[in-house]
């Protein structure tokens, strides 16, 4: 398995766990106390606030960044293009989602901001890398 490879499975792996922070308040409560619902988690999740409703928030826009990323490997892999370089790109591209993660959390709109741009770039790149 290559570093690239590895890169994918933790930024697929990055929304549970921004589900599971996002989540965590409600463990160990009981659903009428506001505990985490199972039986209804979408609506749960929808009057979370504060950094819990970032991190799910987190968490959706960890799922809309895969797909670009993992085509982007995919892709640059299947052209047989630099493999040190496609590692170089996949790990910056989770580095910056950790970032991205932490930011979003701490409530800092314009560093997430930024950080996501470079995220979608550094997917961008991965298509011509030479």
């Amino acid at each position: 398995m290559s570093i690239a490879h590895i890169c994918i499975l933790i930024a697929c792996l990055l929304p549970i766990v921004c589900a599971g922070l996002a989540k965590s308040g409600g463990f160990g409560k009981r659903r009428r106390d506001g505990g985490y619902d199972n039986h209804n988690p979408r609506a749960w999740a929808e009057s979370l606030e504060g950094w819990a409703a970032r991190a799910n928030a987190a968490q959706a826009n960890s799922f809309e960044a895969l797909p670009i990323f993992i085509a982007g490997v995919l892709v640059a892999e299947q052209a047989h293009l630099g493999a040190a370089r496609v590692d170089q790109l996949a790990m910056a591209f989770v580095a910056c989602r950790i970032a991205y993660v932490a930011a979003y959390l701490a409530d800092q709109a314009t560093l997430r901001s930024c950080l996501w741009a470079t995220g979608l770039g550094l997917s961008i790149a991965l298509f011509f890398v030479g």
